[in-house]
């Protein structure tokens, strides 16, 4: 259960490398916190050059020290590509990817301008095929995992919420297609995660607050509660453990039950 003189919870990632798209902060720090507890190499990816840094010191204080940090924008092919490059010549093949990449805002859809209705698909849409293809060269095949981070919003109708809608709804179309199109071919699996409201992240802080509007939100839920980075991170954990060998192409809802709502979830008030 050791790797040099650090201890992990187990040695369940114990020399593998994961690489996280979106990894400074929200969801995907909570991951990559997982991650590392369990022993893997970390690679984090986002834009923010100090956001980065800070990721990188917790991560860094969790495993050890094997932890990369990248700043790049995920619509920046080229520059992605070159960013997985250096991460697998520092730590080796990937066994984990994680796009976790992701932008969002309240706009009505007739007020919105294709710049903005592009930036969110690109980031969304685009990062994820872009981070999965950077990847694709240099995967551990067969067994590694991709894991791509949807939202309820890939298939339910929200107000204010025609460009996120269509990108999560792209985005778990493109799981699907690349879990047949690579499972058999290099033998990996490619999954998704639906995250309902996750308190503490930014996603919630601009879509609802942390007030009396996110309150509204979760109070009809059959759980009526947010959910926690940790649940997200578990699932995560879960989904490229050994547990999970045999699933692929599937969208995983931890969301509190609003997937079962339809169009009840509403952000215009």
């Amino acid at each position: 259960m050791s790797a040099g003189s650090k201890v992990f919870k187990s040695d369940l990632l114990v020399g593998q490398t994961a690489l996280i798209t979106g990894g400074s902060s929200g969801i995907n720090l909570g991951i990559a916190r997982r991650f590392a507890e369990h022993g893997a190499n970390i690679a984090i990816v986002a834009r923010n050059p100090e956001k980065i840094a800070r990721a990188c010191e917790e991560i860094g204080a969790l495993n050890g020290g094997r932890v990369l940090g990248c700043s790049v924008d995920v619509r920046d092919y080229p520059e992605l590509a070159e960013q997985v490059q250096r991460t697998v010549a520092q730590f080796g093949p990937l066994d984990i990817v994680i796009a976790g990449a992701a932008g969002n805002f309240l706009a009505p859809a007739a007020a919105m301008s294709d710049n903005a209705f592009a930036a969110v698909v690109g980031i969304d849409l685009l990062g994820t095929f872009n981070t999965f293809r950077a990847s694709f060269a240099h995967l551990h095949k067969p067994g590694a995992r991709l894991l791509a981070i949807s939202a309820p919003q890939a298939t339910q109708v929200m107000p204010l919420q025609s460009h996120a809608c269509a990108a999560k709804a792209g985005v778990e179309s493109l799981v699907r297609n690349l879990a047949v199109e690579w499972g058999g071919r290099i033998g990996v699996t490619v999954n998704g995660i639906s995250p309902g409201c996750v308190a503490g992240t930014e996603g919630v802080a601009r879509l609802a607050g942390n007030g009396a509007m996110a309150g509204k939100l979760v109070s009809h839920l059959p759980i009526p509660r947010m959910a926690t980075v940790d649940e997200m991170a578990d699932l995560a954990l879960f989904l490229v453990s050994p547990l999970a060998t045999y699933m692929t192409g599937q969208i995983i809802a931890l969301d509190g039950g609003v997937s079962l709502l339809g169009g009840g979830m509403r952000l215009d008030g």
